[in-house]
This record gives C-alpha cells, sequence and structure tokens, in this order.
C-alpha cells in the first residue's frame, strides 16, 4: 500500500488528483466545526455531554464530530446513502426504473443520480426538520421560533447538498469513490481521541496503570486481529471455473476459453449492517422528534425507545440488549441474503453462461447450473452474514467494561473496505498511465 501511494506521488497526474481530494477533505473538515445560525454554543456543549452514548454519540462518530457542534455537515452523507437506498429497492419493484438502471447506459446513469439527489434534499430536509424538532425545547436556540428553525433547516440542508458536490468532485475529478471517502474521513477522525483514551489507560494522574497496559495492548491486539479478518474476508473470494466450447463463424474460430466466476465471501459488503442499523435506530429517531416526554420514563413508547438505542447505549437495562442483539443479528443475517440476491442472480448468470456456449465443468447447462450457483452463493452468504454479525456486535461488548473506543466493528469494516479500494483506484490508474506512457513512446 505505501508503495502504491509513493509512486502515485511520483506521477504527474494521479499527485494532481490526490492534492485535489485532500484540499476537499479539508474543506470538509472545517465545515464540521462551523454551528449552524441561531446556536448557543455554551448550552449546545452541555447538551450534547448529556447526549454522549446514547444515539447521538453513534450518529455523531459517523459525521467526525459534525453532529456534536450542529454544524452545516450534522447530518453528513446520510441523507445521499438512504435516497441511494430507497432508488436500487424501488429499482426492483418499478420495471421502467429497472429497465434504466440495466439497459440506460450513460444516460441512464446520470437520471438514477438525478433522481437520487432530489430523494436526498426531501429526506435531509425532513430530518433538519426533526433534529430542530428535537432540540427545540433543550434550550441550545437563541430565540426558537419559525426565523430561526427555517435557519437551521436551511444550514442542514444545504450543508449535504455541499457533501454531495463534494462527493461528486472526488469521484470525478479526485481519486475516486467520493461519497465512500466522506464516510471514512468522518469516520477516522476519531481515530486521536482513541489514541488519548488508550493513553488515559496506561497512565494516570499518580502513577503507571498495569492492569491499564494490559487493557490497552488487548485492545491494540484485537484491532489487528479485527482489520487481519476484515481484510481477509473482503480480498477472499471462491472461482467457479467457467468453459466456453470453440465455434466458428465465418472463417474466424471464437470461443475455446477457460475464465472463471469470482464469488466474494463478502459480496454484500457492509450495506446489510447500515440498513439494519438505520432499522433498528428508527423507532428511537421518531420517539426523539416527536414524543422526546417518554423517553426515561415507563410504557411502551419509553420501552421501544430503550429498546432501539440498546445498541449504542449501556445506560439501558441488559434485557433491552440482549433483546436488541437478537433482533440485531436476525436483522443482518436476513438483509445480507436479500442485498446478495438481489445484485447476483444464479438464474440470470446461468442463462448467460448457457446462450454464450458455456458450461461448468462437471455441471449440466441450464437448471443444474442454477442449482450448482444458488448453492455455492448460499454457503458463502452464510459465512458473509455470520462474519458480519460477529463485527456488528463487538460494540455491544465493549459497553459492558469501562473502555469507551470511538471505534466499532462496523467502523473498521467500513474504513478498511473503503482503503483497500482507494489502492486498488491508484493502482489502476497507474497502471493505466504507465501503458499510456509506453504506448506514446
Amino acid at each position: 500500500m505505501f508503495k502504491t501511494i509513493k509512486n502515485a506521488l511520483k506521477t504527474p497526474e494521479v499527485r494532481k488528483k490526490l492534492l485535489y481530494t485532500l484540499l476537499l477533505i479539508v474543506i470538509f473538515r472545517f465545515g464540521c466545526f462551523i454551528t449552524v445560525p441561531g446556536v448557543d454554543t455554551i448550552a449546545l456543549a452541555e447538551s450534547m455531554k448529556m447526549s454522549t452514548g446514547s444515539l447521538t454519540g453513534l450518529i455523531n462518530t459517523i459525521s467526525g464530530g459534525a453532529f456534536s457542534n450542529l454544524s452545516i455537515f450534522a447530518m453528513t452523507i446520510s441523507p445521499y446513502i438512504t435516497g441511494s437506498i430507497v432508488i436500487q429497492l424501488l429499482g426492483m419493484i418499478i420495471p421502467s426504473l429497472e429497465k434504466l438502471m440495466k439497459e440506460g447506459g450513460e444516460a441512464g446513469k446520470q437520471k438514477i443520480n438525478k433522481y437520487t439527489k432530489i430523494l436526498a434534499l426531501v429526506l435531509s430536509l425532513v430530518q433538519g426538520l426533526g433534529i430542530y424538532i428535537a432540540y427545540k425545547d433543550s434550550g441550545i436556540f437563541i430565540n426558537p421560533g419559525f426565523l430561526t428553525g427555517s435557519m437551521v433547516v436551511l444550514s442542514l440542508v444545504t450543508g449535504t447538498a455541499i457533501l454531495m458536490w463534494l462527493g461528486e468532485q472526488i469521484t470525478n475529478k479526485g481519486i475516486g469513490n467520493g461519497i465512500s471517502m466522506i464516510i471514512f474521513i468522518g469516520i477516522i477522525s476519531g481515530l486521536p481521541s482513541g489514541l488519548v483514551t488508550l493513553w488515559n489507560l496506561i497512565v494516570t494522574a499518580e502513577d503507571i496503570n498495569t492492569v491499564g497496559i494490559a487493557t490497552a495492548l488487548a485492545i491494540i491486539v484485537g484491532a489487528i486481529l479485527l482489520v487481519a479478518g476484515v481484510v481477509f474476508v473482503q480480498q477472499a473470494e471462491r472461482k467457479v471455473p467457467v468453459q466456453y466450447a470453440k465455434k466458428v463463424v465465418g472463417r474466424k474460430m471464437y470461443g475455446g476459453q477457460n475464465t472463471h466466476i469470482p464469488l466474494k465471501l463478502a459480496m454484500a459488503g457492509v450495506m446489510p449492517v447500515i440498513f439494519a442499523s438505520s432499522f433498528m435506530t428508527f423507532p428511537a429517531m421518531m420517539i426523539q422528534i416527536f414524543a422526546p416526554d417518554k423517553i426515561g420514563g415507563t410504557g411502551f413508547l419509553a420501552g421501544l425507545y430503550n429498546f432501539s438505542i440498546a445498541t449504542s447505549t449501556s445506560a439501558v437495562p441488559w434485557g433491552y440488549s440482549l433483546a436488541n442483539a437478537i433482533v440485531y443479528l436476525l436483522l443482518i443475517v436476513g438483509f445480507t441474503f436479500f442485498y446478495t440476491y438481489a445484485t447476483f442472480n444464479p438464474a440470470e448468470v446461468a442463462t448467460n453462461i448457457k446462450q454464450n456456449g458455456g458450461f461448468i465443468p462437471g455441471i449440466r447447462a441450464g437448471k443444474p447450473t442454477t442449482d450448482y450457483l444458488t448453492s455455492i452463493l448460499g454457503k458463502l452468504t452464510w459465512f458473509g452474514a455470520i462474519f458480519l454479525s460477529l463485527i456488528a456486535i463487538l460494540p455491544m461488548l465493549t459497553r459492558f467494561s469501562s473502555v469507551d473506543i470511538s471505534f466499532g466493528g462496523t467502523s473498521i469494516l467500513i474504513v478498511v473496505g473503503v482503503a483497500l479500494e482507494t489502492v486498488q483506484q491508484l493502482e489502476s490508474q497507474l497502471v493505466m498511465r504507465h501503458y499510456k506512457g509506453f504506448l506514446e513512446k
């Protein structure tokens, strides 16, 4: 990886893209500390201290501290991600949208991107209104009212629009993968606070803490093993061999090739975890917005709120955490199968292989090929679902200790995935520049 970055810095065109991406990242980080108008920063700091470890703490980790500052980037890029998910799901239901996705070409991609942006702005407007309503009576606004609310909501929606533009610029003119890069930067911005936490475990006010040293070493070793496991699962794949028979067309002979179908262990990536997290935290967000007085009390809504936030706080009874963990894991497994089979259709792949004169050695073409691919895909999906479940459940284990690390399993999964994809993109750009220079000579 370091060799790839070193070679990229030596190549003028790639270096220019890296510097441009770095500039946009700096703009993003500056925006995380620009508070929306009409906010009392002292009251805001006190309010966020009381909210630490709850749902707001989970959102703040992804936003890179922007939510705790109630900055213009407080909602991060989440409305765009939600809009993308909704558009993908609608593409499976609406035939015209599905046709536009599969056969629309470049024009179709632009239309889908346009629909996603419009939906993202609508969702950001709703989410901005929800944030203002949720904190309207908390005393953080100087003059709460229609004018202040309009400025706050407009600032939040504008911040989301700016983030969408920054992500698009990184994708088109930078090193690529702009939206994921913004999430990546937001997560790793919590790394310094995590290092400070480890240091405080080792060194106390009086002396060096022996137990703290052992705990810090265990966390470091665990993080290394977790990263190694994520890299292994992200890169591992099952290669299904495919042979194509020779055929003569005119005076030319085509086919006769041996190739393979790469099936990754975690084909769905981190999307099932994002789906499950959004599904689990949705009730808490709605209760915070429309019934904040029920929080901390008794009754159905209070129980539903405690159940919903059990993945992000230890301030609820262990029974809620246990029930939440079971439902959370079941949702991850279900969404893993749903997303995997939505992106890879064994019947469609088997039909394409048959139409092109190919076959899997030892397997007849047609339905036997479909059954064979379905069997392999099912086993790989089970492995990926269990792996994602274990990664997602790790933060719940740390809540029963005194250690408060901002990095969770899901965060590491996202960071490692984006880092691997970025390095691969840099390598592909370097290879392209190499061949281009070779041809010009």
